[in-house]
């Protein structure tokens, strides 16, 4: 077991609401807290806070309180910010809810949350709609944010002026948000976080991930998810930097966002690096504001990595976490060069991490030098969820009595406390034995100048043996054989990690949060 090699710091016992905003001087105030990075509209702090005061009194008039719960459906965007913290000023709970989802699948984490009001956009109304009339969430309960004829608007609520009213909760124990965990394993769950573990993971985040005051933030990565709604939304806000929305991925309007509002802070998934690493586009916009690019959600290779620092000329750096950790528990700090860009960094201040091997539970322990053996990657701190809403078993799978998390990561680590993830528990391949890493893979056929994306999943072969088979995209333009992927392969790893399959896709399926969805291209093979 590992503390942090950080200082532990102090969390305050305090609402989100007033640990993000209460502090705010006269000079903040006047500073712009979000740019809609499609039109160029401003917001600033002092604004932010009076929208999120009105809508948070309309709301209240309107019969929401602590106890209610409230699906926000909807994609990045400056209202996005002030109706998600006016239902948290609230005491209310927030279910995010993918943009993506289909109309069925809303409904059934409107149902599965408990939600009892639902707010969305006009371009997303027709799934709310559906979702809205099967659970049973009136017109009058179902806000759309830019309007639509028989619901509320946020221009309603912000006209009502109404005065929000002094809410009292337990920050510890007053749950914030309910996210759902990707599914990428299994079906989907609602995760409990109250106010603290959010306020912790921003404060733990301080002087580790690196933000300084007044930076200006690219928010492309959705704030639904977890890693968007803490590292991005909330996290930027503490740090009184600009936020700069964008509603979704689009790689021109991105290059563009960022040259014309000189963002110096872009935090992305792994497949955005792959396109800054090996797009054309990327040479004809100018990048030079940014200072560092963040990845997360999934494994970064370190080579690809470097490919990303090389040709914007900029500080990479990743970290890790996951919904149930609020979300970040590891990073690789700003100022340590020396730690290889394939490693996810050190644990976050006031965390503990140890090592168990999955097979025996016993803790595998830290070298006195070199790398540790892999195993389970655990966590242990105030970020932790309370636990998986209305699933006890699924709680006490994931969450031990005292406090330490499952990850399902396997993880080494060094003698220094560097933390390196070697993939899910649940993804690895065995081949005649033999443990093969579908990550390990997947960074080394990237570095195919002909690759331009790629998974990696176990399927049978003629014996009924796992075997490694690689899905492959191929750059534009160019043309590839199966054999010339394998012997590629082949030439860089060990015998038993060698890719024995081999499918050329059009693209990999991948969550939102960038995550590849391996359970997708499993169902493929199935039906094939």
């Amino acid at each position: 077991m590992t503390r942090s090699t950080f200082a532990d710091v102090e969390i305050p016992n305090i609402s989100v609401y007033d640990f993000l905003f209460g502090s705010l001087d006269q000079t903040e105030l006047a500073g712009n807290a979000l740019i809609d990075g499609t039109t160029g509209a401003t917001t600033t702090y002092g604004e932010l806070v009076a929208q999120i005061n009105a809508v948070a009194g309309a709301l209240a008039a309107r019969g929401v309180d602590s106890t209610t719960t409230v699906g926000l459906l909807c994609p990045n965007s400056p209202a996005f910010a002030v109706v998600f913290h006016s239902l948290l000023r609230l005491g209310a709970i927030v279910t995010t809810i993918n943009s993506l989802y289909t109309a069925e699948e809303i409904t059934s984490q409107l149902n599965d949350a408990g939600a009892t009001w639902l707010i969305t956009v006009s371009p997303l109304l027709a799934g709310a709609e559906e979702a809205a009339k099967t659970v049973g969430i009136g017109a009058d309960q179902l806000i759309v944010l830019d309007g639509a004829e028989g619901h509320p608007s946020m221009r309603d609520l912000l006209m009502q002026q109404a005065t929000p009213p002094e809410v009292s909760f337990d920050p510890a124990t007053h749950i914030a948000v309910l996210p759902y965990s990707s599914g990428t394993t299994g079906h989907p769950k609602g995760v409990m976080l109250t106010h603290r573990n959010l306020v912790a993971n921003v404060a733990q985040s301080f002087g580790t991930i690196g933000i300084e005051h007044g930076e200006v933030v690219l928010a492309v990565l959705p704030f639904y998810h977890i890693y968007g709604l803490t590292v991005l939304l909330n996290f930027a806000l503490k740090t009184r930097s600009a936020l700069v929305t964008m509603p979704r991925f689009d790689l021109p309007e991105f290059l563009r966002i960022i040259q014309d509002q000189k963002c110096t802070w872009v935090f992305i998934a792994p497949p955005i690096a792959v396109a800054l690493a090996k797009h054309p586009l990327v040479d004809q916009f100018d990048l030079s504001s940014v200072k560092a690019v963040f990845s997360g959600a999934a494994p970064l290779d370190a080579n690809l990595a470097g490919a990303v620092a090389t040709r914007l000329n900029t500080t990479v750096r990743q970290g890790y976490g996951m919904t149930e950790l609020s979300p970040v528990s590891h990073v690789i700090p700003l100022d340590r060069d020396d730690i290889s860009l394939d490693n996810i960094g050190l644990a976050l201040p006031n965390m503990e991490s140890k090592l168990v091997d999955p097979e025996t539970g016993e803790e595998i322990p830290i070298p006195v030098s070199g790398v540790s053996e892999p195993g389970e990657l655990m966590c242990k701190g105030p970020n932790v969820m309370v636990g998986y809403l209305g699933n006890d078993e699924a709680t006490r799978a994931m969450l031990q009595p005292d406090g330490w998390l499952h990850t399902g990561d396997i993880a080494t680590v060094d003698s220094n406390g560097v933390y390196k993830i070697v993939d899910r528990l649940k993804e690895l391949i065995k081949y005649k034995g033999y443990q093969v890493a579908p990550a390990v893979l997947e960074a080394v056929l990237l570095r195919h100048p002909k690759v331009a994306d790629s998974a990696v999943i176990g399927v049978k072969d003629d014996e009924g043996q796992e075997i490694p088979k690689a899905f492959v995209v191929i750059q534009s333009g160019e043309e590839l054989t199966e054999d010339e992927v394998m012997e590629f392969v082949a030439g860089q790893v060990a015998p038993h990690e060698k890719v024995r399959r081999v499918e050329f896709i059009d693209v990999i399926p991948k969550s939102t949060a960038g995550k590849i969805l391996r359970k997708d291209l499993r169902a493929r093979e199935t039906a094939a």
